[in-house]
């Protein structure tokens, strides 16, 4: 692997990493929000999921992708990358749960795998690009 090639890698991993943090955070809302108190699982995965974009946007701008950016650029390029995130999650959430009947928490790991590509490209090249 060539060391642009082991950079990015390094980078994602990272990425990851950060990301299990804010991922905790919205599974942890997702799971109380429907066992202990009966929310939709849709809305519940979408109240998860701001809470884990607020979560991952300071450790990824600080810890993956060392940005310099201000905050008043990356901030809103941020909220626009989740903002097409949460779009996602909400429409393949829907589509998985309520069309297809899939456990609500299988169809979260599925379309989590699919964002965390999606938001590492978005994020690298156009939020915290400096």
């Amino acid at each position: 692997m060539t060391l642009p090639g082991l950079t990015l890698l390094r980078q994602f991993v990272g990425f990851a990493a950060v990301g299990a943090f804010g991922l905790t955070a919205h599974y942890a809302v997702l799971t109380a929000a429907v066992e202990l108190a009966g929310v939709d699982p849709v809305a519940a995965s979408v109240a998860g999921f701001l809470v884990g974009a607020l979560v991952n946007y300071g450790l990824n701008r600080r810890l993956v992708f060392r940005s310099t950016r201000a905050h008043r650029t990356a901030g809103p390029r941020f909220v626009a990358v989740a903002g097409s995130g949460l779009v996602l999650n909400a429409v393949l959430m829907t589509v998985l749960v309520d069309w297809l009947g899939v456990y609500y928490l299988a169809a979260q790991v599925l379309v989590t795998g699919g964002l965390t590509v999606w938001h590492f490209a978005l994020n690298k090249v156009w939020t915290f690009r400096t």
